[in-house]
């Protein structure tokens, strides 16, 4: 099989500390492709009509998309149980919960990246941030306890998430005021996984 992806897409990078943390690199080829929002590479769109990344090419079947598809089809592939059944609603909505997180920082990345300074919506990149903000918060305060005890797809979408917020936007400090979370994205990030991952 292969994946699409780029190194600095924390939907793509998801999948990578998966593949990792799964032992599954000698089935999966990491293919690195070149693609933008604006414009999607042809190799991404033939695997994924709304040119997104990741995307993986299985040797039977359609691709699979989106990270949230493509991680449960690898665990399921490799029986690993990052869905635990008995917290298994909790675990997804981490799971979604990182990816919101994902969804607006990205969304400020194309807006301050991709469009001309005299275009942007300095109250598009405010709200955005508000939602990143208060999602951080809320992770803090209520969903610690969720973080901690055996590997689950929570923990591996909530790495990435923090970690690409420090990438793109790490001046606005995610950490202030939220002392559990940052203690612990330190220690998770220190896993082999994650190192191994991150974009240069």
């Amino acid at each position: 099989m292969k994946l699409l992806m780029s190194p600095p897409s924390p939907y793509a990078r998801k999948i990578r500390i998966l593949l990792r943390e799964l032992d599954l690199l000698g089935i999966v080829e990491e293919v690195q492709v070149t693609t933008s929002a604006l414009a999607s590479a042809p190799e991404i769109v033939a695997a994924n009509p709304l040119g997104k990344i990741p995307a993986l090419l299985r040797d039977a079947g359609p691709a699979l998309y989106d990270s949230r598809v493509i991680a449960r089809f690898l665990d399921d592939h490799a029986s690993a149980g990052l869905y635990p059944q008995t917290r298994l609603w909790e675990i997804l909505t981490l799971e979604a919960t990182a990816i919101g997180i994902m969804d607006a920082a990205v969304s400020i990345s194309y807006e301050t990246r991709l469009r001309p300074e005299q275009h942007q919506s300095p109250d598009w990149i405010e709200a955005q941030w508000e939602k990143v903000a208060r999602t951080v918060k809320v992770v803090n305060d209520r969903w610690m306890s969720h973080l901690t005890g055996p590997l689950t797809i929570g923990h591996i979408g909530m790495g990435s998430a923090l970690a690409y917020l420090d990438l793109r936007h790490g001046a606005r400090g995610w950490r202030d005021g939220n002392a559990s979370l940052a203690a612990w994205h330190a220690d998770f990030a220190q896993r082999d996984s994650m190192t191994a991952t991150a974009p240069e």
